[in-house]
């Protein structure tokens, strides 16, 4: 082994240890991650210090952690990125999917003590400071994800600074903090008031956008097709929608458990009888489902990530897509179903080649379709893009009909 190499491994050994004793960044203070059924990892603080509790998961990208951090999907969970070393291309505004990281808690391994990227404006661990997410590093996040993928995904805490107690004390804190399953968190990232985006393409007419957590890149694809778009919030009633005169309507992602939202499936309800074209992206997805009448369920851990395969059961075409849930709708994949809502035939559009679970739903009767994955690839692949074209043109043959 030449001695440059020994020197390389030799520094990458020290960050890491440097990081679990808190020596690097500053000497930062010392943090702990504790599990639901007990388990601790120790490491140091990065980013806030303080308390935080939400649901540890795990995301897979390889790329991306600002898009994830910025993904309002993430609101109410503790997020253990896969990817051991995070922080180096420092964050740009440019890449932001919403004004501010929305995680409860951040947990990385290797983070870096510099930021290399021409286009930075700050470092990973500022502005995880200023938008109050208190994160850890420099523990074995592969252990970790190891854990979450036996037992499923659990509650947790990350502790530093004063909030860094005694073990049983902290575990208490954990096992006494809110279930996500029962948990609406709509109203923690929707809009407060609607908003107008005009069309970049040839305008086609005005989309109402219920704003369940919605992503810039989700919008901007949008108005890229020709939509004029109005932004709701998340409460909005069926006569406010209306009010819009919208060609068609559209519900995004975001946080939260589908079976505490009645009142979006309600409104959903009401827009499908009025015959308004209609697609929906992830949480749009599970609110499709249960307003056609099907139930959703809690998924083990979840699908997080950039590399998720899934079948378009319509033209027998792979995609990779980038993805973030944690609940999935109950329906029969390879058959026609009926809508128990009322709504005529239904189908399973589209499913996961990993585990069979539901990716997409289309009426074979209304014009309205959804997919459980994140066409906007931001970050991811491109794979799905297209789905923006193909709801541009069921507009477009609804308004010719």
């Amino acid at each position: 082994m030449n001695a440059s190499l020994r020197q390389a491994q030799g520094a990458a050994l020290r960050h890491v240890l440097d990081l679990r004793s808190g020596t690097a960044q500053g000497a930062a203070a010392a943090a702990a991650l504790v599990l639901e059924d007990g388990t601790i990892y120790r490491g140091a603080a990065y980013g806030a210090t303080g308390q935080a509790l939400g649901e540890a998961v795990f995301a897979t990208g390889m790329t991306g952690y600002q898009e994830t951090l910025t993904d309002p999907s993430y609101a109410g969970q503790i997020v253990v990125q896969t990817s051991p070393h995070i922080g180096n291309t420092g964050v740009t505004s440019e890449d932001d999917e919403s004004a501010r990281m929305w995680p409860a808690g951040y947990v990385v391994r290797a983070a870096s003590r510099i930021t290399s990227n021409w286009r930075a404006e700050q470092s990973l661990p500022a502005q995880l400071e200023r938008d109050g997410v208190v994160g850890i590093a420099g523990v074995d996040t592969r252990a970790i994800t190891r854990r979450l993928r036996d037992v499923g995904a659990m509650r947790a805490g990350v502790f530093s600074g004063d909030a860094l107690t005694d073990d049983a004390a902290m575990i208490a804190i954990v096992r006494e903090s809110p279930q996500m399953a029962g948990r609406s968190l709509a109203a923690t990232v929707s809009t407060a008031e609607a908003y107008r985006l005009e069309a970049v393409g040839e305008p086609i007419g005005t989309l109402a956008v219920l704003d369940l957590g919605v992503k810039t890149s989700t919008l901007t694809y949008l108005r890229e097709q020709g939509f004029d778009l109005v932004v709701l919030p998340q409460d909005s009633t069926l006569e406010q929608v209306l009010a819009h005169e919208p060609v068609a309507a559209f519900y995004s992602n975001g946080p939260g458990d589908p079976a505490a939202s009645d009142s979006q499936v309600e409104l959903l309800q009401g827009l499908l009888r009025q015959e308004l074209p209609f697609f929906g992206i992830c949480f749009g997805n599970q609110l499709l489902g249960r307003a056609l009448g099907f139930g959703t369920y809690k998924l083990p851990f979840g699908h997080r990530g950039i590399n998720q395969p899934v079948l378009d059961v319509a033209t027998g075409r792979v995609e990779i897509t980038s993805q973030n849930h944690g609940f999935a709708v109950d329906a029969e994949i390879g058959q026609e179903l009926t809508s128990p809502a009322g709504f005529g035939r239904v189908e399973v559009s589209h499913y996961s080649l990993n585990d069979s679970v539901v990716e997409g739903l289309r009426a074979l009767d209304i014009p309205a379709f959804s997919v459980q994955y994140h066409p906007e690839s931001a970050a991811g692949p491109n794979d799905a893009r297209h789905l923006f074209q193909q709801f541009r043109d069921l507009v477009v043959a609804k308004k010719g009909a």
